[in-house]
Parts: structure tokens; C-alpha cells; sequence
């Protein structure tokens, strides 16, 4: 008898082998046509797995996310085998799964247009109506190489000549095409319903740009049509959110091809940084840290002491003078610790914060820059704690309740948190590792939070915690990092004197609250949809006359909100009362106000402004000085007004 174990903690017995497929489906029905895949003693596999001995078995459907996954790989496949069926020249390469979808990558004579995409996905469609079996085959890797080169795919038999001629070929076939996968897949083509083509775009053979631009085609798929629906809503979201379109029409920033990777600030953004920046200085001065200031360039002799040019060097700008090699900094710990080494410390003093707003750059492949997301040039709100390992529990509790603090003030209530452990390639002993990853787990236990583990992720010189941001669309952006770092001050000689008398090196803890400033305020454009709230918008008032005659008082208003501290402008153009007011919504300024004869002072004195809050909101005429207490409050409270976007 062959014993199954199910997770409910019952077990089911067959009298001979059985199949995934066979326990799901002697468990229901339902169950059966909803079996995508099964994971046996921890193991994702096909449906067709046999089971010769006893085992743990869990049916994977599309509600669990491994189901989603294999629906996606799966739906990659499909999409090959459609494109082959439409183009028999084309050569197929790889597929993988990504964020809410999948690619993969062709070698074509001539670009794929729209038309081609939507045949494709007609045809894909077609095939999947068909319902052909998905079937794993194992070859001989010589043969498999063998049965590629025979059809023409010089890629894929590329890619298989590339394993250990000892190991065994996965293959899968569904009708007339063959893929090279480990899998598992679904049972068949029909279990594909719900997918959709999205675009097409360049990428190198291997990501290697010395190699031929294959062409990638990118498409998503979804257990259901609702989700898919959701997920293409969002998307149509995010392109009206996106930070470079709102740059423009904002007047907030600019890129060019000849700075690529970097950024053209323009005054408005200037505005917009200066606020998220002031509020940083505040946290900073507020919460113990001294501001400092370490070199862009250093000697290449720093960074080898650091462990950065050997573990780094690749993203590094470098440049010579003098015979002497430099480097621009890519991040600013090793300054820092230069700092903290130039006065010798008391144990008394510790813990030791500095913080700084450090500019620092680095080599990203131009593939990947991204506007403001993904650059090249960068300042950080970088942070770096000097503590003796006993202080390290305090201080990053501490530490994440600050970051919450900061998000919430930002507009950003929903934070997750991961712990990313030791990569193979690191600096330091095994034991320095566990007190760091342990010192890190436990101080989010005490901090009240959940957490998931990311085995391999951490930086090379130390674990991290890192606090992804979810934002208004429900898209999430990892931000702020804490690492525990054992190993680079004692590279660099950082001691301090303990309370014995004798020399020891101080543990580092990096600490960056919202990382690149760049990203930070391009996930703001974005969160907001430009409509930034009163305390960040780089203009809070714009101020409108209805004619001439109150250009004067339109000027004088301004200049009275200014003098308060208040971010005015007054547009003073000649243009109908109307087209003003529309040009200044779309500005989305927090507030506008109308100031025509009425308002000018009378026998009172009292300067009036009619005022309109973002969206359309008359809230009617009121003294100037009210309405300077309401923006107050506004920005006190950094409170939102009107519709983000």
C-alpha cells in the first residue's frame, strides 16, 4: 500500500502507483479540474507524477501562488509554441516568469509589429482551445542537443550544451512544440483562459549587449478575467501617474540623452526636493544624528580596504589623476567611518549617528535606467550608526519605529518588512553573520511586525531589513534598508575605548529612511498623482486676477503669503478669469484664489480672497489671514487636499 499524506493531516491509501492527478481527483472532482500541479514532500510537480512510496502531497490550483506562477510559465511556453506556428523562422530562446506575467525572447528577420501581437495572441488562444496535453519528457543531453541543432533552434541547443553532459534533459511537448523546462507545467493547454500580449521590446542574447538584440515579448496572465481586468485598470493607472509624463507637464524635472541616468532639476522640483529634504533635517536633528559631509571622490586604496572594489568594482565610476586612481563614491559608509576615525571615542559617546544627504553614483547598464527610479546619479538620506553590539537591539527597534513615523507623515500607511540573510560572495566570519541576522530578526519581533526571510539577499558586508512601501494604486516599492555590519569597520581601523580601557571596533549599523531622494520623490509624483499635499507642493497658492485692476492686490496677496512662509505665485496674464483658473488646476495646486473688485480692501481694511481647494471645491470668499490659518493647519497636520490627481 502507498500511503499520501494531504495537509489537513489525513492520509489516503492506493493499493498500486498513483498519480497527482489520481489523489486529487479521488478526492474530488472539483479538485481534479482545478489541479494544476503538485508539491510531494516539499517538491513542485507536474500532475502526472507518479507516487511509487509513500509521501506528503499538496494539490497546487491557481488560488495558491505557485499556481499563479505555473499558469504564467506556462502561458510563456504557449506563447512560443503560438509564434512558431505564425513564423516558423523564428527561433525561440527563453521564457521565464516575472512580476504579473511573463516573456520571451525571439530571434527574428524583422521587428514584430502590433498586428503580429495581436495575431499571436489570437493564435495562442486558438491553441488552448485545443486542449493538447503538456508532457514532460527526459532526454539524453547529447540528444537533446542533437534534436534542436536538427530543427534550427541554435539558441536552445546553445543553452543545452551549456549543462553537465551527466545530467538529464527536461523537456516539455504540447502538440507540435518542444521546450526545454524543469517545469512543472499545467496538465494541459486548455487550463490556459485568461492571458493578454502587452508589448515588445529589445533585449540582448544572454544580456550581453556584444550579443544579437533578440526581440521580447511580453504578456501577463491571471487565474480569472476579474483579476486580469484589475490588473490592466492599474496599468492604465500607473501610466497617468508616471513620474516622467508629470515631470513635464509639471515642470518639475527633465532627462536628456546627454546626461543619461541622470537628472535636470527645473524650480518647481527644486521646490519639491528642498521640502523632502527639510523634513529629513528635521528627523535627523530630531532624533540624535549629526549631519557631516564625506568626499565624492576617494583613492582606489579606501575602497579595496573596504571590500568594495573587489565585491563592487563593476558599478563604480573611476577616474585618474596624477598617476593616482580614484573612485566616485557609490555609497557613503566608508566616508563615514574616515569621520568617525578621526577623533578617538569613548565608549560613553556610543551610540554615534551620523547622517548625511550624500550625493553618489553608479555604473547602471543603460538598459536598465528607469527616469527617476533607476539612475545613475543619486542622493541618499544615508545614515550610519556606530553602537557596541549590545546597543544594536535598541537602536534598530528604535530605528523602525522612526521609519514608520516618517512613511505615515510621507502618505504611506501599509509597510512590509524582510529580512535578507548571507550572499555567497560576503566578507566576515559565519558567527558575525548569525549575531548580525539574529540581532536583526529579533528587533522586528520586538517591534510588533511581521516579516519573511530572503535567504541569500543581504549586502556583502552585512544582513538587512528591508521596508517596502505600498502606494495609492497598491503597487510596492522597497525604500528604506537597515543592515547590521560587523565586518567594515574593523577593515577601515575604527576602534573605540570600552569601559575597561582597552581598543574595540564598534558595530556599524546603515541605515537609509527613504534611499535615493530621486526615487523617493518620483514614488511621491506618482503616489499623489502630481497633486502633492499643501506641506509638499512646490507651489501651495496660486493666486488669479479677474481684470487688471487687481493685478496690484493679486501681487500683493502673494507677496503677503510669502512673507509668512507660504510657496505663491500669482498669474497675472491677461487671459479670461476662467482660462486662468483652468491653467492653474491643472498645475494641481492645492489652492487657487480669485481676486477681483470685491475682495480688494474696503472701508474695513480686511483683504478678501475667494478661495477654490483642489478639485473643483468653492469654499467661498473669506479674509486673507483665515486663509493663511487654514494653509497652516494644513501643512501642521500635513494634511492632503482635494482628489490626489
Amino acid at each position: 500500500m502507498i500511503s499520501i499524506r494531504l495537509p489537513d493531516g489525513s492520509s489516503r491509501s492506493f493499493d498500486k502507483p498513483v498519480s497527482v492527478a489520481d489523489v486529487a481527483a479521488s478526492i474530488g472532482p472539483g479538485l481534479a479540474r482545478a489541479a494544476l500541479a503538485g508539491k510531494v514532500d516539499g517538491r513542485l510537480v507536474d500532475t502526472s507524477y507518479v507516487f511509487e512510496r509513500d509521501g506528503a502531497l499538496s494539490v497546487i490550483t491557481a488560488r495558491d501562488a505557485e499556481g499563479l506562477e505555473i499558469l504564467r510559465h506556462s502561458t510563456a511556453h504557449l506563447l512560443a509554441y503560438a509564434v512558431k506556428e505564425l513564423f516558423p523562422d523564428a527561433q525561440v530562446t527563453i521564457g521565464p516568469v516575472i512580476e504579473n506575467g511573463f516573456y520571451y525572447d525571439f530571434s527574428y528577420k524583422r521587428p514584430f509589429t502590433p498586428e503580429d501581437l495581436e495575431a499571436i495572441e489570437k493564435k495562442m488562444a486558438e491553441l488552448a482551445g485545443r486542449d493538447e496535453k503538456v508532457e514532460r519528457e527526459v532526454w539524453k543531453r547529447d540528444d537533446a542537443v542533437r534534436f534542436f541543432e536538427s530543427i534550427g533552434e541554435k539558441y536552445k541547443a546553445e543553452i543545452i550544451a551549456a549543462i553537465p553532459a551527466a545530467e538529464d534533459i527536461s523537456l516539455y511537448r504540447e502538440g507540435g512544440f518542444v521546450d526545454l523546462c524543469r517545469g512543472p507545467h499545467v496538465p494541459s493547454t486548455g487550463r490556459l483562459k485568461v492571458f493578454k500580449l502587452m508589448k515588445v521590446a529589445g533585449a540582448y542574447w544572454r544580456g550581453d549587449s556584444r550579443n544579437e538584440m533578440l526581440q521580447r515579448i511580453y504578456g501577463t496572465a491571471w487565474a480569472s478575467r476579474d483579476e486580469q481586468d484589475a490588473y490592466l485598470k492599474m496599468l492604465e493607472e500607473a501610466e497617468r501617474r508616471d513620474h516622467r509624463r508629470l515631470g513635464r507637464e509639471l515642470d518639475l524635472f527633465h532627462f536628456q540623452d546627454e546626461a543619461p541616468g541622470l537628472i535636470f532639476w527645473h524650480p518647481r522640483g527644486w521646490a519639491l526636493w528642498q521640502q523632502v529634504e527639510g523634513y529629513m533635517r528635521r528627523v535627523y536633528q530630531d532624533n540624535g544624528y549629526q549631519e557631516v559631509k564625506a568626499p565624492q571622490i576617494l583613492d582606489r586604496s579606501l575602497w579595496e580596504r573596504s571590500g568594495h572594489w573587489e565585491k563592487y568594482r563593476e558599478n563604480m565610476f573611476t577616474t585618474e589623476s596624477e598617476s593616482r586612481h580614484y573612485a566616485l563614491k557609490p555609497m557613503n559608509c566608508p566616508g563615514h567611518i574616515q569621520i568617525f576615525n578621526a577623533s578617538l571615542h569613548s565608549y560613553r559617546e556610543l551610540p554615534l549617528r551620523y547622517g548625511e544627504f550624500g550625493a553618489c553614483h553608479r555604473n547602471e547598464p543603460s538598459g536598465s535606467l528607469h527616469g527617476m527610479m533607476r539612475v545613475r546619479g543619486f542622493t541618499q538620506d544615508d545614515g550610519h550608526i556606530f553602537c557596541t553590539e549590545e546597543q544594536i537591539l535598541d537602536e534598530c527597534v528604535a530605528y523602525t519605529a522612526l521609519l514608520q513615523n516618517v512613511y505615515r507623515d510621507f502618505g504611506f500607511e501599509h509597510i512590509t518588512y524582510k529580512v535578507s540573510t548571507r550572499p555567497e560572495q560576503r566578507i566576515g566570519s559565519d558567527e558575525s553573520w548569525d549575531k548580525a541576522e539574529q540581532a536583526l530578526m529579533e528587533s522586528l519581533r520586538r517591534s510588533g511586525v511581521e516579516f519573511t526571510v530572503s535567504p541569500g539577499e543581504g549586502a556583502f558586508y552585512g544582513p538587512k531589513i528591508e521596508y517596502t512601501l505600498k502606494d495609492a494604486i497598491g503597487r510596492e516599492w522597497q525604500c528604506g534598508t537597515m543592515q547590521v555590519d560587523f565586518q567594515m569597520p574593523g577593515r577601515l581601523g575604527a576602534e573605540y575605548v570600552a569601559e575597561d580601557n582597552t581598543r574595540r571596533v564598534p558595530v556599524m549599523l546603515h541605515r537609509a529612511i527613504i534611499g535615493s531622494m530621486e526615487r523617493f520623490i518620483g514614488m511621491l509624483v506618482e503616489n499623489y498623482a502630481g497633486a502633492m499635499p499643501p506641506w509638499l507642493a512646490p507651489v501651495q497658492v496660486g493666486i488669479a486676477n479677474i481684470s487688471d485692476g487687481q493685478a496690484a492686490y493679486a501681487q500683493d496677496v502673494a507677496q503677503a503669503l510669502k512673507k509668512q512662509g507660504f510657496r505663491a505665485e500669482a498669474d497675472l496674464r491677461n487671459e479670461k478669469i476662467t482660462y486662468k483658473i483652468r491653467a492653474l488646476a491643472l498645475q494641481k495646486l492645492p489652492y487657487i484664489l480669485v481676486v477681483g473688485e470685491k475682495e480688494k480692501p474696503a472701508a474695513d481694511g480686511v483683504k478678501r480672497v475667494a478661495v477654490r481647494a483642489r478639485g473643483g471645491v468653492d469654499l467661498g470668499v473669506m479674509a486673507l489671514d483665515a486663509f493663511a490659518a487654514l494653509l497652516a493647519a494644513d501643512v501642521a497636520q500635513r494634511r492632503q487636499v482635494g482628489p490626489a490627481g
